[in-house]
């Protein structure tokens, strides 16, 4: 036994010639900048509630600043959604979203895998007893007699281990690894992306909730306008017209609101599924916001969601769990393409016993009834159809491919990355400029109101004043949520900035 393990341990040792071609990462297929994008710095405000039918009574003022976060991958998302509330629906989905689990399920198989590849690597012991029993009869014409003879075995056993001196075996083991280092990649970054989800889907239940109470309180409105028509009707002042005028814009605005309650129902399952279970009963929304947020840490009800600077491209793609996700594919791709070429040399296999064998069971233990054996075995493939030809054409097709799927990725996440960051720029001149219009909007109307009551003017003036400043009011509220959506957008698409 000690001469077997002193010739078993050099040719281990000199194993593991790896046929894998060596690893090179794809040169960047985008350019080494980011298209020209100014970044600008300034306040999103988003209404809290309105005062009357129109004007806003407050403002939730999101502050976009610039800033480079530095933070453990796991928390950092807390520092761009500082709000309580926020941070706690992102809690409950990355507990419960089914989703996620799956990921992390996928996770788990993957480990599993590739421990199982690696156990390859290491000969196996097995400890094996048994007892077999023989017995032979013989008859002639004169005489007939039974023979039984016994046989007792107790050994440990290295069954077929293979000697791994192309590589085989290693390469496999090295795909499996990159095949569950991908899968944690790629649950990172549908962490990242259930994140930007939930953050999208709350910014649109406030923006959808904002949207009704505004529709809600111009019901109110021209239902007040409409009762003054009626009553400057009955006095003769004006006529049907105006009285058909005022009922049409009332039926208007109260379609309006059951088209918001069906859009802000929607919203709120949406962010249900997301959560995976059941929205928090302290959800409580008043004047567009929750409770919660109106009195957020910051103690005068501002919340932040701070956007973060962009690096170069070969620093902010290169860390994008999406793409590192496609790279350890692509080396997974590579060690296969090794582990078919090895599939062309000799595969030489070891099988070794050491125990004791007897014909008694109380004679197993005693001296001299020791048993080993040691079978070194060869296999050349000579002939097999082209079948090892074809696994290596494919396992380089895969390779070429797993290199089309990692450039594609990065083109990509650079267009994504480069378009928000336009985005964030020019959502900020868009809502300054909405405002504007929105304050004259509603100025106007306070004058185009204030004639009306005065006789001045006629309804029809007055109806046109209403409809258009319920008008950029909306937008103005739109182009807010999809500036807020843009930046927890750009926190997943940078990916572990």
């Amino acid at each position: 036994m000690v001469r077997m393990w002193f010739i078993v341990v050099p040719l281990v040792a000199i194993a593991a010639c790896s046929q894998a071609p060596e690893y090179v990462r794809p040169a960047l297929p985008v350019a080494n900048q980011w298209p020209d994008s100014p970044v600008s710095r300034g306040e999103i405000s988003v209404p809290a509630g309105t005062a009357n039918g129109n004007a806003p009574a407050s403002s939730q003022k999101i502050d976009i600043s610039q800033m480079r976060l530095k933070l453990d991958k796991q928390v950092a998302w807390r520092a761009v959604f500082p709000d309580d509330y926020l941070q706690s629906l992102i809690d409950q989905a990355l507990a419960h979203n089914r989703d996620l689990a799956i990921a992390v399920f996928r996770v788990d198989e993957a480990r599993a895998l590739a421990g199982i590849a690696g156990a390859a690597r290491l000969p196996s012991l097995d400890f094996a007893a048994f007892h077999e029993a023989r017995g032979y009869s013989t008859n002639s014409a004169r005489t007939s007699s039974q023979t039984t003879s016994q046989r007792y075995d107790i050994n440990i056993a290295v069954p077929a281990f293979e000697l791994d001196f192309w590589g085989r075996v290693e390469n496999l083991d090295d795909a499996a690894r990159a095949n569950f280092l991908a899968s944690e990649y790629a649950r990172e970054a549908f962490r990242l992306i259930l994140i930007r989800d939930v953050a999208q889907a709350w910014f649109s239940v406030i923006e959808l909730k904002q949207r009704w109470i505004l529709a809600e309180q111009t019901v109110s409105s021209r239902e007040e306008a409409l009762i003054l028509v009626m009553r400057r009707r009955d006095a003769g002042l004006v006529d049907d017209i105006d009285f058909h005028q005022a009922t049409g814009a009332l039926a208007n605005a109260r379609a309006e609101v059951a088209i918001l309650a069906r859009q802000y129902a929607a919203a709120e399952s949406g962010l249900q599924l997301l959560l995976g279970a059941e929205v928090p009963k302290q959800v409580i929304l008043q004047n567009g916001m929750s409770l919660t947020l109106l009195q957020s840490t910051t103690g005068n009800g501002v919340v932040q969601v701070r956007d973060v600077t962009v690096g170069l491209p070969s620093e902010v793609l290169l860390n994008r769990p999406d793409i590192l996700a496609a790279e350890q594919k692509l080396i997974a791709a590579n060690a296969n393409v090794g582990a078919a070429r090895a599939a062309f040399f000799p595969r030489i296999t070891l099988t070794t016993t050491a125990g004791s064998a007897s014909s008694a069971l109380s004679d197993l233990f005693t001296a001299g009834s020791g048993v080993w054996s040691f079978v070194p075995a060869i296999a050349v493939p000579l002939f097999d159809g082209g079948r090892n030809q074809d696994n290596l054409d494919i396992a380089e097709a895969r390779k070429n491919i797993a290199i089309a799927e990692y450039e594609k990725a990065i083109q990509t996440a650079f267009r994504e990355i480069a378009s928000l960051l336009a985005a964030r720029t020019h959502y900020v001149n868009q809502i300054q400029s909405l405002q504007i219009g929105s304050d004259a909007q509603l100025e106007r109307l306070r004058l185009v109101d204030a004639r009306y009551a005065a006789g001045v003017t006629n309804h029809l003036q007055l109806l046109e004043a209403q409809r258009d400043s319920f008008v950029t009011q909306q937008v103005l509220l739109i182009a807010k949520q999809q500036a807020l959506s843009t930046s927890a957008a750009l926190y997943a698409a940078l990916g572990n900035f």
